[in-house]
């Protein structure tokens, strides 16, 4: 009895957590729901932070731990500027997890860091087909939109992402910046 209750106080608290048991894809489901709830309600920026936090740790539960060690690594090269490198690991964590939208969303970010905004754009598309309440996807493709000289659907993109998430910082007055270029200056 001594010897499990020092190998449990022994294990280290990753350990721990990882064997705690993840909710199955209805229960994370539900909570999502929840939390994109909360999010559009949210009374300030800083409760806005604190559910969006909660939503991307719910949206990463929901990958295999080597689909994770693969985006961990793609992230890294892409902070490191090795684009190529990141778009090789999210190719495959997309080969492991095709229906998982974060794997999708960080090679967009690869192939925007590469030049490529058209390939940006289609996986941005993956990734609102996959889940279509995805703000920061939403953001990503303004960005593309807008760059492209599309400021029309660069607006609605962000107005989308507004909606599901209107206390983002900074985003009213993006929207006002981004109306006035999609319909020209009030007279």
């Amino acid at each position: 009895m001594r010897r499990r209750l020092l190998a449990a106080l022994l294990l280290p608290a990753t350990a721990l957590a990882q064997a705690t048991p993840r909710p199955g894809p209805e229960a994370r489901k539900a909570e999502l729901d929840r939390a994109f709830e909360a999010l559009r309600t949210a009374p300030d920026e800083g409760g806005a932070a604190l559910v969006e936090g909660r939503i991307r740790a719910l949206w990463t539960q929901g990958a295999s731990p080597s689909v994770v060690l693969l985006l961990r690594r793609g992230a890294r090269n892409l902070e490191a500027r090795l684009s190529n490198e990141a778009l090789e690991d999210c190719d495959a964590a997309i080969t492991l997890a095709p229906d998982f939208a974060e794997a999708w969303f960080l090679r967009a970010q690869a192939y925007l860091a590469a030049g490529d905004g058209a390939a940006a754009a289609r996986d941005l598309q993956e990734v609102l087909r996959l889940e279509p309440r995805h703000w920061p996807a939403l953001l990503t493709l303004a960005t593309v939109q807008d760059g492209a000289g599309d400021a029309r659907g660069a607006l609605r993109s962000l107005a989308a992402a507004l909606a599901i998430n209107p206390k983002m910082p900074g985003g009213a007055a993006r929207l006002r910046e981004q109306r006035r270029k999609a319909e020209g200056e009030a007279t």
